[in-house]
């Protein structure tokens, strides 16, 4: 599906021109967050795109690279040409210090984690921030030695030019990210950009992206038909409310019961959809299929792709049966494109595939169109309470394409679907009765690779370890483990461990992201 924009004339856009970091499309949201419209183009794109979208400001991204090597990427002069504020962040600022004069040196070891931010002079990309302030650093090189007139704002212990500015021109750069969640104040340094600096105006919300969405949508579809794979969590019920409203009965959904979906999962989703939207779903009962093709696989990038492959299988199967139907639609978001190197400039770094993405076979009889392929999952939330979608769906845990088949580490099994549908049955249950459920962003079981002794009733017990897993986050590209009370996590190991023979042990994942991912596959 070709880029989907909401860009307008009338609209002020603030451009993010990507070098490839992982939090690119966070900067993004965080724009957006404060209403102003931001669109990312890759660092080498055509110049004449540049001027086209008459940024009212440019913020230049991190990036995986070294400025220190050759042929990494570079500042277009187009960039400076535009005589507009321009704010580098990480790989952004050390490209800047670089083809302004200054000197950017690769350090012995890399930076990754909080730090205090000294500031040392009044700047307005600082305003309204304490002299101290905890930051989130991730970067290899830094600046050594400032630009011929740009002057220190603000240092770390490890980064003696953390913050540095232009003394006539807008230009400023960071070290740290203030698009993290981990970086306190974050938003507010942001918002002194976009805002302050580059006086922006607050004109974009969701009912433009909308409307700019459905356009789109009818455009690409005109007179075909949609098929749309339904996995019951927000990004595909968001998806078909988006799709419904732009398309009505030329969209047919198709739920596929994998075997590996949540407890009593199936019925609930058959129900919501037919009964609260009103749409057209087919149940493909296909369990057994998905079981004969994940037999001795536990690779989990093997996993991912064979689940991806068998429901577009699927899905071309229910297609030919329904006729005239030439798309396939996805709820991808983007943590899913960037977590598979989907970034706009490709300098990114994989870190997983996901079978919305990497899984999808090239050959694909079906065209995709994915319209929250680049919003992240408060955006689509937020979506889906202005398309009337309600409250409980939306407010569902997220739950990943492939299902529980990531939560089992290792091989597949039937046996092993059915331990973990009733941990995690307990575990959501648990939750819901002590008022937790909505205070984590995302809680689940995971069935590990291993047996551990226990002791049960007298008797010895040589069985399944479960793991548990709670975070709490904004945008799911950080998250931080949730501190659940001890108490709470004793009685759901005491459920779990009293309730399912097969299991011995229950642990307690306090692993935040970065460096873990929230899946453990």
């Amino acid at each position: 599906m070709k880029e989907l924009s909401v860009h307008s004339k009338n609209i002020d856009t603030i451009l993010v021109l990507d070098f490839g970091s992982q939090y690119t499309q966070l900067i993004a949201r965080r724009v957006r967050e404060s209403n102003v419209y931001s669109e990312i183009l890759p660092w080498d794109i055509d110049e004449s795109k540049i001027k086209l979208l008459n940024p009212k400001g440019i913020i230049l991204s991190g990036g995986p690279n070294s400025v220190t090597e050759a042929y990494t990427p570079r500042i277009p002069q187009i960039v400076f040409d535009l005589s507009v504020p321009i704010l580098g962040i990480c790989y952004g600022m050390q490209t800047l210090a670089e083809q302004m004069g200054g000197q950017v040196i690769s350090s012995d070891n890399k930076e990754f984690g909080h730090s205090e931010l000294n500031i040392h002079v009044e700047s307005a990309m600082l305003k309204g921030i304490d002299k101290r302030l905890n930051v989130w650093m991730s970067h290899g090189d830094q600046v050594q030695d400032l630009p011929d007139n740009f002057k220190l704002i603000a240092s770390t212990s490890t980064a003696p030019i953390a913050v540095m500015e232009h003394e006539s021109l807008p230009i400023y750069a960071l070290q740290f990210h203030p698009e993290v969640t981990h970086t306190d104040k974050g938003q507010n340094i942001i918002e002194n950009f976009i805002l302050d600096i580059c006086n922006a105006d607050t004109a974009w919300k969701m009912d433009h992206l909308i409307n700019k969405r459905i356009e789109e949508i009818k455009e690409k579809v005109k007179d075909g038909k949609v098929l749309l794979g339904l996995s019951g969590g927000v990004d595909s019920s968001v998806t078909a409310a988006l799709l419904h409203k732009a398309i009505g009965k030329k969209l047919t959904c198709v739920f596929v019961n994998n075997g590996l979906l949540r407890k009593g999962e199936v019925e609930e989703v058959m129900q919501t959809f037919k009964e609260n939207m009103n749409l057209n779903v087919i149940k493909s009962e296909s369990e057994e299929i998905f079981l004969r093709h994940l037999k001795n696989i536990d690779d989990p990038e093997q996993k991912r792709k064979i689940i991806g492959r068998t429901f577009i299988d699927i899905f071309d199967a229910e297609a030919i049966k329904l006729k005239d139907i030439k798309f396939l639609a996805q709820g991808t978001i983007y943590p899913d494109v960037i977590e598979s190197s989907g970034s706009e400039s490709n300098e990114a770094r994989v870190i997983k595939s996901h079978h919305n993405v990497g899984g999808l076979p090239e050959e694909m009889e079906l065209d995709l169109v994915e319209p929250l392929r680049d919003l992240f999952k408060d955006e689509v939330r937020k979506m889906g309470v202005e398309l009337g979608i309600p409250k409980e769906m939306l407010e569902r845990h997220p739950f990943p394409g492939p299902g529980l088949g990531v939560r089992i580490i290792g091989e597949i099994t039937k046996e092993k679907t059915k331990i973990l549908q009733h941990a995690d049955h307990i575990f959501i249950e648990e939750l819901i009765k002590a008022d937790l459920y909505d205070k984590v962003s995302q809680a689940f079981a995971v069935l590990l690779p291993v047996k551990s002794v226990g002791v049960v009733g007298d008797e010895r017990r040589y069985a399944e370890v479960i793991g548990l897993r709670a975070v709490e986050t904004v945008d799911f590209m950080t998250a931080r483990w949730a501190h659940l009370p001890y108490e709470f996590l004793e009685h759901v190991s005491n459920r779990i461990v009293n309730e399912i023979e097969q299991v011995s042990r229950v642990v307690y994942d306090i692993s935040s992201k970065p460096p873990a991912t929230i899946e453990w596959e």
